[in-house]
């Protein structure tokens, strides 16, 4: 992805996957919606596609073999049906999960929570994964890059945002960092957000809450944009993807471009 134009993600929000304690049992409706949505997505104009096993709830730490069975069916249907870059994540913090998901279908990126440090969750206390995901991207080279998250949402942290972020770049060797709000669809803080982008050394990405009215606010510090709310019917995160809202974030994104050039 080409980060100097600023690039718009869209998020596949999965619907419950086998093993996950909402699943319905119509697994071919899972994967038939996955690929409607990426498909809206890329239609749209996004430049690059998330899928994420949001329906999951409640999440574990770390998934089991079901979930990676199940989620690599679909990013694989994903993948054969849509020609975007693409990115996996796996709530809540399953990094090794992510990687061999993304190795097996040829994704480009994934999300990962906490990279690095600790953070204070809904599932407890998750410990940074950085030296595991290493390990694995030895084992496995590819060119599948690293997106993490500072400070992630729905969390508590205790030390200090800039440490924070230094440390998912330089210890954990993290490809680009992702600010958020502190929680889904929640707005990020803008100081936080130039505080990230004045200092970190690698590309960031708001990783929640843009929407149409504040994209222009938000443009000229950060290289990317994660965008799952605000694109979806009436901008509810539970909705399928309102293709008219999320054509007219990327027409909004194309008039922002030429405004900067």
């Amino acid at each position: 992805m080409d980060f100097e134009r600023k690039v718009l993600i869209g998020m596949v929000h999965l619907k419950p996957l086998p093993g996950s304690y909402l699943y319905n049992g119509d697994f071919g409706r899972v994967i038939e919606h996955a690929v409607n949505e990426a498909k809206k997505l890329e239609k749209a104009g996004f430049d690059a596609v998330m899928v994420e096993n949001f329906g999951d709830v409640p999440f574990p730490k770390y998934v089991d073999k079901t979930t990676v069975a199940a989620f690599t069916v679909v990013a694989k249907a994903v993948r054969e049906e849509v020609s975007l870059p693409l990115g996996i994540n796996v709530l809540r913090n399953d990094a090794i999960a992510a990687y061999s998901i993304a190795y097996a279908v040829k994704a480009d990126f994934i999300r990962v929570n906490v990279l690095s440090g600790i953070a204070y969750t809904d599932q407890g206390i998750i410990e940074g994964i950085a030296h595991e995901l290493a390990k694995l991207r030895k084992l496995l080279p590819s060119r599948i890059k690293v997106f993490a998250d500072v400070h992630v949402k729905h969390a508590y942290h205790f030390g200090e945002f800039e440490d924070a972020l230094r440390d998912t770049v330089e210890r954990g060797l993290a490809d680009a960092v992702i600010i958020s709000g502190k929680a889904t669809g929640m707005e990020v803080d803008v100081e936080k957000l130039k505080k990230a982008k004045k200092i970190s050394p690698v590309p960031v990405i708001v990783g929640s809450g843009t929407t149409y009215d504040n994209l222009p606010k938000l443009w000229k510090y950060a290289d990317g944009f994660i965008v799952g709310t605000w694109i979806k019917k009436d901008g509810k995160t539970k909705n399928d993807i309102d293709f008219e809202r999320a054509k007219n974030l990327i027409e909004l994104a194309k008039n922002l471009r030429s405004s900067y050039v």
